[in-house]
């Protein structure tokens, strides 16, 4: 499918051309994004399995909403031009890796804060309410994931110790030969969206707000990253009268290093981190 679209050839690029006016009034929210704790603990190449497990639970939430409801919306003329699911398709590679982390009931297990929820419902009540905003949703994520696919998956892979790309199909784009091509193509569908001046304002406008709600989506678990190493430092401080035994608990914290790694490094998805948001 790919190749077909390629024969149409990227547009000159100008001031008035939507990825430009996106990339230009989301330029502080980006920076913003890239400097929050989360963002600069990955940057570092400080990724941990816990870490990254709860992030891929949030991304699971998020591109089931966005991908269902561009699913539903893709005939829509604001939709369909940017409409390429086997390309982009990110739920079943997410899937995926769930399953390997958490085994085949994988979905019981999912834990996502407040914030995700929030970025859910804002994706589905566009959906109904508004399908053109979708096309800064989709931007935001997919050309971000797109374009730091490689460096992160390579980040995580070290840090985490994985071997032979499992848990990384995040990261994978198969459906994709070059994505610097298939970002000139994307941007060029993009900007060939015909919309009013309203309308292009509020996809302006929902541009900013995506990249707000990553931003809270990316706060509010490293705030459930911060619970869990407290409640886990409160059950080694607390679970024993001290006792020239138990002394040795340094000793036995050493050995459970999960639990003291998992809060040392992290991680992010999709957007959104170093190449989340290269855009």
């Amino acid at each position: 499918m790919e190749s077909e679209r390629k024969t149409q050839a990227p547009e000159q690029i100008t001031d008035r051309d939507l990825s430009e006016q996106i990339k230009k009034v989301t330029k502080e929210n980006h920076v913003r994004a890239e400097n929050t704790e989360l963002m600069l603990s990955f940057q570092r190449g400080k990724v941990t399995l816990p870490q990254y497990k709860l992030l891929l639970c949030s991304l699971y939430e998020i591109y089931l909403a966005l991908e269902e409801e561009l699913d539903r919306n893709s005939n829509h003329p604001s939709v369909a031009p940017i409409y390429f699911p086997t390309e982009l398709a990110r739920l079943e590679s997410i899937e995926k890796d769930l399953e390997y982390f958490y085994g085949p009931d994988w979905k019981e297990k999912v834990a996502v804060p407040a914030a995700t929820k929030r970025y859910c419902h804002r994706l589905r009540q566009i959906g109904k309410e508004n399908p053109e905003y979708l096309v800064a949703h989709a931007y935001t994520r997919y050309l971000g994931d797109l374009s730091g696919g490689q460096v992160l998956s390579r980040i995580a892979q070290k840090s985490m110790g994985l071997k032979g790309g499992e848990g990384l199909s995040f990261f994978a784009f198969p459906g994709v030969s070059s994505p610097n091509l298939f970002k000139q193509l994307y941007r060029s569908r993009m900007n060939s969206v015909e919309l009013t001046e309203e309308e292009r304002n509020g996809v302006l406008e929902e541009a900013v707000r995506a990249f707000e709600l990553n931003i809270q989506v990316f706060d509010d678990l490293q705030k459930m990253l911060n619970v869990t190493e407290n409640e886990q430092q409160d059950r080694l401080t607390h679970s024993k009268p001290i006792t020239a035994k138990t002394l040795q608990i340094p000793t036995m914290v050493n050995s459970f290093s999960p639990i003291r790694m998992v809060l040392g490094l992290f991680l992010a998805l999709a957007t959104v981190s170093v190449g989340i948001y290269a855009l």
